[in-house]
Formats: C-alpha cells, structure tokens, sequence
C-alpha cells in the first residue's frame, strides 16, 4: 500500500504556478525561491517517485520513524531521526516511509541558482547528514518562520523577500552544523590517535613535538584538541596516564617503586614519587597501602 497525500495534522503549501512565475522575475527572490513546504506526521505509506527527477531542489529532514530515499536507481539510504537529505534538481528519485515505524518529515522544495550555491558552500549534498538532537528545536524554529510567512502572505513580494532571506539563514544554520559535525569527528578522530601512540609509548618519554609528528598537526593545534577534548594539555594528559599505570602496577604487582619507575622511563625513583603526589594527593607508598575494592 502507498500513500501520496493526507496525513492527519500535515502541513501543507504549494505555491502557485502564476505567482513562481511572476517572482521568478523578482532580483531580491529569484536566485532563492520557496515553492513548497510541508510537515507530514507519522506518514504511513508515504511514497513519491519521480522518474525524471524534479525541477527544484527538495530538502527532507527526518524528526521521527524512519524512512527512505533513492536516487539515480542507486541503493536506497536509510534516513532516521534527526536526518536530513538533500535531492538535487532533475535527479530522478523515489522515497517513501518505512513501514514499521513511518517518518515524520520537515520538507521544503527551493528554486534558484543561490541554492546550489548553498548545498555545495557546506557540504550538503553528502547523502544522508546527522544531526545531534539539540538542533532539532533550532531547525524546527526556523522551519514554523519559514511556513508561516509563506502561508500568511502567500502573494505579497515584500514577505517573500522576507521569506527567502529567512531561507537562506535556515540554510546557512543547517550548513555550519555540518561543518561543526564535520570538524567534531576529525577532533575526535586526532585525540584518538595521539593518546593511542601514548599508549604505546608508556615505558618511554614523550615531548610535543613527537606527538604533533606522529597525527601530523602543528604543535598548537594539538594543544587547542587536547584542551578543547580533555580539558588537559597533551603533555598533562600522558603524564597522568603514566600514573594511572603506576597506579595498576602498585596495586596488581609487587614490583618495587625503583621498577616501576624505570618500567615508566623514569630513571629516578624519587622524581617518579614526587610526581605521583603531584597527580594522586599521596605517595605511592601511601597509595598501595589503601584498602581497594
């Protein structure tokens, strides 16, 4: 069973024919133009196929349920809660609802060569783009301006000036979430790296430079990743790994501080103990007598 229209509480405007053409003459609201927009909630059997694509761009943001899109005849992408995906104009595609737990959609269709402009500026156009759930209420803020001053003022040019540049800060938000996204994995991805290669050299001694060598970031940029990340900077950040190790061998092994020290590549026994009240609050030899567990 497949469904195109009606669902209980929708949103709904199409533009008509006549006015898109008359503001497709506008300067201020041709290059960027709202055609249609929507909201369907819970959409069972929701379907559209479009074989010879459409002539506008469709943007459909997933708030809840899951559903589906397919372009080009390619593999369908799964699109789930707090998704968006991007269908270019003239790109045949087809999408509908799953059906054991139908979407509900924010959707809008833009017009105009600022659009692709937009899409291409912040990266829009990779798929399928996840969004944490905070930007939910920002979207859908800006998406009820949006609806409404296009179905309160459908044919006045001024509000459609509005309108578009109302758009476009929706756009621009969207984008810079990408970005910040975007930006966030490779962070995360940078931080992995690094403490992973000070795993590896726990026995042994590290200095920034090594660190910075070894991920292939400038010396400040790991700073500002540990800092921002950790709250620690990189050198801080291996030295209380190094205790937190010694703290393991104290409590796992009988070894002496002499050995432990050395097994940190530390060749003073009594630089490694000042440090390690520096960073726990007691000396080893305080530490391993605690009762644990």
């Amino acid at each position: 069973m497949r469904k195109k229209d009606g669902f209980k509480s929708e949103k709904l405007f199409v533009l008509p024919d006549y006015m898109q053409k008359e503001f497709r003459q506008h300067e201020l609201i041709k290059e960027l133009m709202v055609t249609d927009i929507g909201y369907f909630p819970k959409a069972a059997f929701h379907y559209r196929d479009r074989p010879d694509g459409a002539d506008s761009y469709l943007f459909i943001y997933c708030s809840d349920g899951e559903g589906w899109v397919e372009l080009n005849g390619q593999n369908k992408l799964t699109v789930q809660k707090h998704m968006l995906t991007v269908i270019p104009a003239d790109v045949p595609h087809r999408y509908g609802a799953a059906d054991h737990d139908p979407w509900s959609i924010y959707w809008f269709h833009l017009t105009g060569e600022q659009v692709a402009v937009f899409i291409k500026q912040f990266e829009l156009d990779n798929s399928v783009l996840r969004f944490p759930s905070h930007f939910f209420g920002t979207f859908v803020e800006l998406f009820e301006r949006c609806y409404n001053l296009l179905t309160m003022k459908a044919y006045s040019s001024l509000h459609h000036i509005h309108l578009s540049q109302t758009m476009r800060y929706l756009l621009s938000t969207i984008g810079l979430h990408v970005i910040r996204s975007q930006q966030d994995e490779k962070r995360e991805h940078y931080l992995d790296n690094a403490i992973n290669y000070m795993h590896e050299h726990l026995d042994g001694m590290l200095q920034l430079d090594d660190i910075a060598r070894h991920i292939g970031l400038s010396k400040q940029h790991v700073i500002y990743i540990f800092k921002k990340e950790t709250g620690t900077p990189p050198i801080d950040y291996f030295i209380k790994m190094k205790i937190q190790h010694a703290c393991q061998l104290l409590d796992l092994t009988e070894w002496s501080l002499k050995e432990i020290s050395h097994s940190l590549g530390m060749k003073d026994p009594y630089y490694f103990s000042r440090l390690f009240k520096k960073v726990i609050g007691m000396s080893p030899t305080a530490y391993r007598q605690q009762q644990k567990g």
